[in-house]
């Protein structure tokens, strides 16, 4: 599905006829207007919008809940393992499985959805299951999104004895039936380090290693080639899509402060009527509409935005939900003013 590419740093508009055009982030254009403004208050607004969301991981013991949730936060999510003090709910949850979903797993997905937090699951170890059809776990799994992935693999860190040590194994197969027979199987490799490995890798990824030097990989790619068949990256795209509404609410909240702040604020009043706030709003709003699987036209041209701007007014005023006729409104008043550029 085709998104708008963002840019913090670049303000929408500037582009050739027809290429995509790229919209900016209100996080970012608000903190430079803040920096630059010197009003306390808006900078306050400004820091609470900044703070990450917050993700929250649930798992039965042993699924490797912890693992994903270093995962996760190793690629700059803000964590926390459910059951910890949160200080309230998160904004998306994650509920690790391994192979079949457990009824627990299917009361934890219940849980967070009566609570209102989207919710994702993610199978995790999914090299040790086989390939499992997504919408068969689907079925299992209350309906919700679910996306496999081999966290242990995501996110490792490899020194010069480790790779060393992993191209010895190459070249000299190890026993990697069990952890046991690794650890006490007669090999040129020493036992502390072969528990290095273990501790690192486990013996799946320990097993990808190997395999993949044997391909001949170069001993450095290995922790980007590992994280690609972790598959991290589908569960990072699933809960950016899951966090979409939950950035389009700050965002609008945000707004009502600041437009409570404007009265009287000459300067704040020009900021939230100008083109970088309506069109980073607009980002967001279309950051909603295509994680629900709608297409939103990315062309630069004046007959798109027009285009863009009557079939959005068009939706808002259809049997829609309030979020996305607010979505609707803020993408055609974004079309509008970039169609007033192009005239």
């Amino acid at each position: 599905m085709p998104r708008f590419p963002r840019d913090p740093q670049a303000v929408t508009g500037r582009r050739r006829e027809g290429a995509a055009i790229t919209v900016p982030d209100f996080h970012n254009v608000l903190t430079r207007f803040a920096q630059g403004c010197g009003d306390p208050a808006v900078s306050a607004v400004a820091a609470r919008l900044a703070v990450p969301l917050l993700v929250a991981v649930s798992g039965r013991a042993g699924v490797g809940r912890t693992t994903l949730s270093r995962a996760l936060a190793g690629a700059g999510i803000r964590t926390a393992l459910a059951g910890d003090d949160l200080g309230g709910l998160p904004d998306v949850a994650v509920v690790v499985i391994a192979e079949a979903a457990k009824p627990e797993d299917r009361s934890s997905v219940a849980a967070w959805r009566d609570a209102g937090v989207p919710v994702v699951v993610v199978r995790n170890k999914a090299d040790l299951a086989g390939r499992v059809p997504a919408d068969a776990l689907r079925c299992r799994v209350a309906d919700v999104p679910v996306e496999p992935a081999v966290a242990v693999l995501a996110a490792v860190d490899l020194d010069h004895e480790m790779l060393t040590a992993l191209r010895t194994l190459a070249a000299h197969p190890a026993d990697l039936r069990s952890v046991d027979a690794f650890l006490d199987t007669a090999h040129p490799l020493p036992g502390d380090v072969r528990l290095r490995l273990l501790r690192a890798l486990d013996r799946r990824g320990i097993a990808h290693s190997v395999r993949l030097l044997r391909d001949g990989a170069d001993p450095f790619d290995l922790p980007a080639l590992l994280r690609e068949l972790s598959a991290i990256h589908r569960v990072l795209d699933r809960i950016d899509a899951l966090a979409a509404p939950v950035r389009y609410r700050r965002v609008r909240d945000a707004l009502t402060e600041l437009q409570g702040l404007a009265a009287g604020n000459d300067r704040l009043a020009e900021f939230l009527a100008g083109d970088d706030a309506v069109l980073a709003v607009m980002t967001a709003a279309v950051d909603v509409v295509q994680s629900a699987g709608m297409e939103v036209d990315p062309g630069d041209d004046a007959a798109a935005h027009l285009r863009r701007a009557v079939r959005w007014r068009g939706y808002g005023r259809g049997p829609v939900s309030p979020l996305h006729r607010a979505c609707a409104a803020d993408i055609a008043r974004g079309s509008l003013r970039l169609f007033e550029r192009r005239r």
